[in-house]
């Protein structure tokens, strides 16, 4: 029996690095933006091609993940999301050897494919791993780790992406020391996505040889073909719900992707694209940090209230970022991480809580509702390219107002599901 309590901790441990690796890669994206922005001619709408490409993931590969997860089981199910990753690594040298910015975003609906069927996998899997009362310390620990990725993913492709190549400022260079700086900066970008491939090809291998252990551990992964999103879809909760999570994904992606081009603005800090891209970073930490304080104000305070004030808090600041210039303008941005933290796993346990449909429908339709990271930043892109990147910072804005609604409302709504009410999924 003493066996079994390591096995699960063991399982735990490796499931938890899976979290780390795609919060990691879904926030390479955000120095990935302005380095296909200069190397490719495009404007704000065209760069957030780039999240429209890898959030539409979601939105199609959600459905037939849980398909897969039903055929694959658990383990089958994590190997097969890295592998289809990897696969997508690999494809974006060949996209930038063809100099297509279309295979580009192909390249990245493949990796975000693959991270679709990972999150579907893990979520659950983490929660079951070990007692059922622990299963909230436990998606907390994970989410910590996937923060931490998000933390550190924007500073390594800072990095790699935005220095040298056309970055170098060689202002009146001539054009054939302008067409070896676009060369040097698509090598770069092929460089992030080998290194971090080498990283999924190492994962991918120590999942591989702890492959039984995972097996022997985790629960029957059931059968999740008979899951409809169709019932979700006639709970009102549900659908609420499914809202706002669509609303404060779209919301959190669109202010990540500008950032590093708003804090390169003349009136706010003028910085170069590399050392703005280093400070997304600090976005990112708000919201891993926010993770902890939360939690504890969570026992507390009443989670909808809680949610109410937080995003109230956002909007005020992105109306704050759409008014303001200079420094101030600049910190105001990077702290809405702090007021985002809470929001996803909030979000998703209180219409869980709710909804009059089945847990395992309600999480599909709330999954699929990550689609938002694909829209909300292409609207965004459009008011950048029409009114300038301060009032871009309007969508977000709204976006939050949307989930205080949200929140205000869900508040008064009684519980139907208690044993999930408590209980946030990692995003």
């Amino acid at each position: 029996m003493s066996g079994k309590p390591k096995s699960l901790a063991a399982s735990f441990a490796t499931v938890t690095t899976l979290f780390f690796t795609w919060g990691f890669i879904t926030s390479v994206i955000d120095p990935l933006i302005p380095s296909v922005r200069a190397v490719f001619s495009l404007n704000y709408t065209e760069s957030m091609l780039t999240q429209f490409a890898f959030f539409l993931a979601y939105g199609v590969v959600s459905l037939p993940a849980g398909l897969i997860v039903a055929r694959l089981g658990y383990a089958g199910s994590i190997i097969f999301a890295l592998l289809a990753m990897l696969a997508g690594c690999l494809f974006v040298p060949v996209a930038t050897y063809f100099d297509t910015y279309a295979l580009v975003l192909v390249a990245l609906f493949v990796i975000a494919g693959g991270i679709t069927i990972l999150q579907v996998a893990a979520n659950p899997l983490t929660a079951a791993l070990g007692k059922p009362e622990g299963s909230h310390f436990r998606l907390t620990f994970s989410q910590a780790f996937n923060s931490l990725g998000t933390v550190i993913g924007p500073f390594f492709g800072t990095m790699v992406m935005l220095r040298g190549g056309v970055f170098t400022g060689a202002a009146g260079a001539g054009a054939a020391a302008l067409a070896a700086g676009r060369t040097q900066s698509l090598r770069n970008i092929d460089t992030s996505f080998l290194i971090v491939a080498g990283l999924i090809l190492l994962l991918t291998a120590f999942i591989w040889l702890s492959r039984r252990r995972l097996s022997d551990a985790a629960p029957p992964a059931g059968d999740q073909a008979k899951t409809s999103l169709a019932s979700a879809l006639r709970s009102p909760w549900a659908v609420f719900g499914a809202i706002a999570i669509f609303v404060y994904v779209g919301s959190e992606v669109s202010i990540a992707s500008l950032m590093i081009n708003f804090l390169h603005q003349k009136d706010v800090l003028g910085a170069s694209l590399e050392q703005a891209g280093k400070l997304v970073s600090f976005y990112w930490l708000g919201a891993m940090v926010g993770r902890f304080g939360g939690s504890a104000l969570l026992t507390r305070v009443a989670a909808h209230k809680l949610l109410s004030i937080v995003a109230v808090g956002a909007a005020a600041l992105c109306l704050g970022v759409n008014q303001l210039h200079g420094p101030v303008v600049a910190a105001v941005v990077i702290s809405i991480g702090l007021l985002n933290s809470i929001m996803f796993p909030t979000i998703f346990s209180l219409t869980l809580g709710r909804s009059m449909a089945s847990t395992a429908a309600t999480s599909g339709l709330l999954c699929f509702a990550i689609v938002g990271g694909a829209v909300l930043p292409m609207a965004a892109g459009l008011i950048a390219d029409s009114a300038g990147l301060h009032a871009a910072y309007l969508v977000p804005m709204v976006g939050y107002l949307c989930i205080a609604l949200f929140a205000l409302g869900v508040g008064r709504a009684p519980i139907t599901h208690p044993e999930t009410a408590a209980v946030g999924l990692a995003h």
